[in-house]
């Protein structure tokens, strides 16, 4: 037990259902830890929640979903803040430190129709929603038949346009759904040899300022740390911040352990699935760095660089066309398209 735990813990948290489900489950846990603390939850809307017309690669990527919760904490109106681990930048600004790392939740992604049971199932032509380059890339390459389009908002602003009849599917985290107690949507899950997941996909993390205080945020956060889902996500986002993971890239890896032994798969593509590249490796787990490390030059030798510098290129051309098209309504006296 922490001696001289603190009387109060503010935690920032986005606004959205599950983001606040995400808080609300980490005061809970530290209410039960430490009885004598008021824990309370502070809300606030990121860019992140505000930008819904574009996808994150095209505005920003993941940082907007924490920029002003870290603010926040710089400002000391919050202690700490919880995010999904997938959607925080590889590397943190200077003066914040990740904290723990939360028990995973199932990694899988989720297959979310009204009207069909599984990908196999849709016809040539139907609309699949996803908010991911890297679930465009994969189901791009496997069902090229499929029409793939944006799908951007907070979970159930994602479900609404699903129930009304704009994608005859959606691509979701299994682990929101089931955080919100709205399993019951998923009408299969998608194995990682399917739709291999994200770097941290279903697992939450806790991100902390540095502080002068003397109160020891890490060790007060300790019991909620789990070694195990920290192990396999330190191989995981190696991979990606080896390629300068962002949104912008259709790159996924993930690892899993077995007894002492890690086995770590990642995938780089194009986000129309023409060109894709895999590898994998075993390794000790305690080597986890090391492991992704590995993973990533095995991409490297297959052009990984070559791939992602397409990727960037192709964005870069989007991002020109996008404002090249908003000056010219802006000329006519027109919104853009």
């Amino acid at each position: 037990m922490v001696q001289n735990s603190p009387s109060r813990l503010v935690i920032a948290s986005r606004e959205s259902r599950l983001a606040m489900w995400q808080a609300e489950h980490v005061r809970d846990r530290l209410t039960l830890l430490y009885p004598q603390c008021d824990v309370k939850i502070v809300g606030m809307t990121t860019r992140g929640d505000q930008i819904l017309d574009r996808t994150l690669s095209k505005v920003g990527g993941k940082g907007l979903f924490v920029k002003e919760l870290e603010v926040a904490m710089a400002e000391g109106r919050a202690d700490l803040a919880v995010h999904c681990l997938k959607d925080m930048p590889m590397v943190l600004p200077e003066g914040f430190a990740m904290a723990a790392v939360m028990e995973r939740e199932d990694a899988r992604d989720a297959f979310v129709s009204n009207d069909y049971a599984s990908l196999d199932d849709l016809p040539a032509g139907a609309v699949v929603g996803t908010s991911s380059l890297r679930r465009q890339a994969l189901i791009a390459a496997r069902y090229p038949q499929l029409v793939i389009k944006p799908l951007r908002g907070n979970l159930d602003t994602r479900l609404a346009k699903l129930d009304r009849g704009e994608y005859a599917a959606i691509i979701l985290a299994a682990a929101g759904l089931n955080r919100l107690g709205l399993a019951a949507r998923i009408r299969a899950l998608l194995s990682p040899e399917t739709s291999l997941p994200a770097p941290g996909q279903g697992t939450l993390a806790i991100e902390i300022p540095e502080r002068d205080d003397g109160l020891d945020l890490v060790a007060l956060l300790a019991p909620l740390h789990h070694a195990h889902s920290a192990l396999v996500s330190i191989a995981e986002r190696k991979v990606s911040q080896v390629f300068g993971g962002s949104c912008q890239i259709p790159l996924a890896s993930y690892a899993t352990i077995d007894g002492d032994q890690m086995h770590l798969r990642a995938m780089v593509a194009t986000p129309d699935g023409t060109r894709m590249i895999s590898a994998e490796a075993r390794g000790p787990a305690a080597d986890a760095e090391a492991l992704g490390l590995q993973v990533a030059e095995l991409l490297r030798v297959q052009d990984a660089e070559g791939i992602l510098a397409a990727c960037l290129s192709e964005a870069a051309q989007a991002d020109d066309d996008a404002r090249s098209a908003e000056l010219a309504a802006s000329a006519a006296g027109k919104p853009a398209a």
